[in-house]
């Protein structure tokens, strides 16, 4: 719940709306918990979206996979719902729990086209996503199943069947949300798993920001002439979560961490497809002429913090804080030098 602070310790409740009430669709919720999974709502525990439903199919809305394999099955609920939906989501579960691992796969290439996972097996996807040392044996791959539902706080009755269900034992919880409407502006409040952890926005940061080796060989060498730090096309938007004071950690693909730099201006924008930074680099920075020479194992990184990323973003999330960035940073001259 959201409270507006008055006087003499006073609180005055703020009240909140559904995406039913504000005439969305549920696919517009599907739509918006899928593209923010990773980067946003699950910032300490990230998960690697592998299938959204598709129409007339009797499946659940979105699912996904953590860093051992379990499948995450998500149930969206734009407004009220009974105790029929949980029923819902078990009889997707029951159907989601016998898929063999080539069966999970399809899913993941009719969902991976067009993105950087386009004409990558499972295994790899994962082992990538999730930086493991070893890929995942396609045995380990759904072997369990957790069910999330989402839906508006206020559903009673959904929540005390999610509760009937959780006290069998069943692997089942009720993710809350709530929208607010503000002085005109939409507000939309979320409460990720398992403890709800983000870091305060209003802090300085560090980024592991992804170079686009992916999609263009030579994004890297623009970022470092022209001291800028990049996002492209239709994840531009990225781009938007920098800020000011920031430590950018620069993860070049297949190679690993080859530079570092502080954010020194605001978001600008080049053209219709990328959205910058003004940096001043920290480190040593490569050059066009003489390649990449030198990097720091991805790995490193998760020494050094002792958190997993999710590496397949232009953003890896978690987020680092300053002090783990400032780490990164002395370990990377290190390296470079």
């Amino acid at each position: 719940m959201l409270y507006k602070m008055c006087e003499n310790t006073r609180l005055e409740s703020i009240p909140y709306l559904s995406f039913s009430a504000l005439k969305k669709m549920e696919k517009d919720l599907e739509n918006l918990l899928a593209d923010n999974l990773l980067s946003v709502f699950f910032e300490g525990a990230p998960l690697m979206p592998i299938f959204q439903e598709r129409s007339y199919q009797n499946e659940a809305d979105l699912y996904a996979l953590n860093e051992a394999g379990d499948l995450v099955i998500f149930e969206l609920k734009r407004g009220q719902a009974g105790s029929d939906a949980v029923l819902q989501i078990l009889r997707y579960t029951q159907d989601a729990g016998q898929w063999t691992f080539a069966q999970l796969e399809t899913r993941f290439e009719k969902y991976s086209k067009g993105t950087d996972n386009e004409n990558k097996s499972l295994v790899l996807a994962h082992k990538e996503a999730f930086q493991l040392e070893h890929e995942l044996h396609t045995s380990q791959f759904n072997t369990n199943q957790h069910l999330w539902v989402v839906g508006n706080a206020a559903n009673t009755d959904m929540i005390n069947a999610i509760d009937y269900w959780k006290s069998k034992g069943l692997p089942i919880d009720f993710i809350p949300y709530r929208v607010f409407e503000i002085s005109g502006c939409m507000y939309f409040e979320f409460f990720s798993k398992p403890y709800d952890i983000h870091r305060n926005a209003g802090e300085r940061k560090g980024v592991l920001f992804d170079t686009n080796r992916s999609y263009d060989e030579n994004s890297i060498w623009e970022m470092f002439e022209k001291k800028r730090v990049s996002a492209y096309g239709k994840v531009s938007y990225f781009a938007d979560y920098v800020h000011p004071k920031d430590i950018i950690i620069y993860s070049h693909r297949y190679d690993g961490i080859v530079a570092a730099a502080e954010v020194i201006g605001p978001v600008k924008n080049d053209g219709p497809e990328e959205k910058y930074h003004d940096v001043r680099f920290l480190t040593p920075i490569p050059t066009r002429k003489e390649g990449i020479k030198k990097a720091m194992p991805f790995s490193k990184v998760s020494e050094i913090t002792r958190k997993t990323f999710f590496w397949a973003r232009t953003i890896k999330v978690p987020y680092l804080t300053a002090d783990e960035a400032g780490k990164i940073v002395k370990e990377l001259n290190a390296y470079l030098l």
